[in-house]
């Protein structure tokens, strides 16, 4: 069926979406879990951790804590990650799939993948042995660990506003 010069599909309870809607849907979202990501990376970089370090004096409050708050961001990152990939390939496929990508596209999926890497390996190897460390109580292993984690994470900080530069100001050229 067309309506308005744009073929529509079924979809949900027999309402009629457009393609240009499904697309949009999926900016939206991916949008949103950028945001979160990168966002959330400032938070706790410019925020939470200077603030942890401000006003718990003790070393083991400091690493509970910041423990705590990274294993609840980390489900939502988890949750972004997944949506980005997810929902960057579907815009790709529906606007006519990988070959003849602009640059931009390939420089923040590129991005992306090195983003994705740094947090995949924080997440499973570097967090895991924070935890680990702050429930044996070794402080000094878990802080350093933590140190490694602010370390990660400010490289990825700045790979993510790169890749929102890229989206940007990417599109004037």
């Amino acid at each position: 069926m067309t309506m308005k010069g744009f073929v529509c599909a079924p979809g949900p309870f027999g309402v009629l979406i457009e393609p240009n809607m499904l697309y949009v849907t999926a900016l939206f979202i991916h949008l949103l879990c950028a945001a979160f990501w990168v966002g959330g990376m400032a938070t706790m970089h410019f925020a939470v951790r200077p603030a942890a370090v401000a006003t718990l004096e003790q070393p083991p409050q400091r690493l509970r804590m910041m423990a705590a708050t990274l294993r609840r961001f980390f489900v939502g990152v988890d949750a972004s990650v997944t949506l980005l990939f997810a929902t960057g390939v579907a815009m790709i496929l529906a606007g006519g799939g990988f070959r003849g990508l602009h640059w931009r596209i390939e420089a923040m999926m590129s991005i992306a993948i090195v983003m994705a890497a740094i947090y995949t390996y924080i997440r499973a190897s570097v967090f895991r042995a924070m935890r680990r460390a702050v429930d044996e109580s070794a402080w000094p292993a878990a802080a350093a660990r933590l140190n490694t984690v602010r370390r990660l994470v400010t490289v990825n900080l700045a790979l993510g506003v790169m890749v929102f530069a890229v989206a940007t100001i990417g599109r004037a050229g």
